[in-house]
């Protein structure tokens, strides 16, 4: 009994390391970030809480979403950086890696997320994405078909939809 409780309570200390390190990552990201935003992005704290941020990126002005300002949320895990963050649009946007609940289908932040990497760079992956949709890997069949088929018929939603919602 004695060994089980003593494993348990090492289990305990080691879930609380991750979760300061996880914490002490995030701070340094935070400092980072002010002192050299990444590109048409910001990003921070939502009130006192470290593990949820809200984002902005500002629609690339080579892409149908110019002129948009969209808004992420972020959500740490206790293991970040050893477990990517949750990222999704709050803004409507028309792309066919990003779906209507604000789901982003992007590598990184599933299958091929390190520790290494960074939320400025991750802010900076989704503004390449509004860029470079990839239709080939697509959260929105539809719309991937669209952007395929009809380039121009894909650009004049994406910019009527960054109008209506991201302004």
């Amino acid at each position: 009994m004695a060994l089980k409780r003593i494993n348990k309570e090492l289990n305990d200390l080691s879930k609380v390391s991750r979760e300061v390190n996880g914490l002490s990552k995030v701070s340094r990201e935070l400092n980072d970030l002010s002192k050299d935003p990444p590109t048409n992005c910001s990003a921070g704290p939502v009130g006192d809480d470290l593990f949820h941020w809200q984002a902005t990126i500002m629609g690339p002005e080579d892409s149908p979403y110019s002129g948009g300002v969209f808004f992420l949320n972020i959500h740490f895990p206790s293991d970040y950086p050893f477990k990517p963050p949750k990222v999704n649009f709050t803004t409507k946007i028309y792309h066919p890696n990003i779906n209507g609940q604000g789901a982003i289908c992007l590598d990184i932040l599933k299958d091929q997320w390190s520790p290494a990497l960074t939320i400025s760079k991750v802010l900076l992956s989704i503004s390449s994405l509004l860029t470079d949709p990839n239709p080939d890997d697509p959260l929105v069949p539809e719309i991937a078909h669209i952007y395929k088929t009809d380039r121009a018929r894909y650009d004049q939603t994406a910019r009527e939809w960054s109008q209506k919602y991201a302004q």
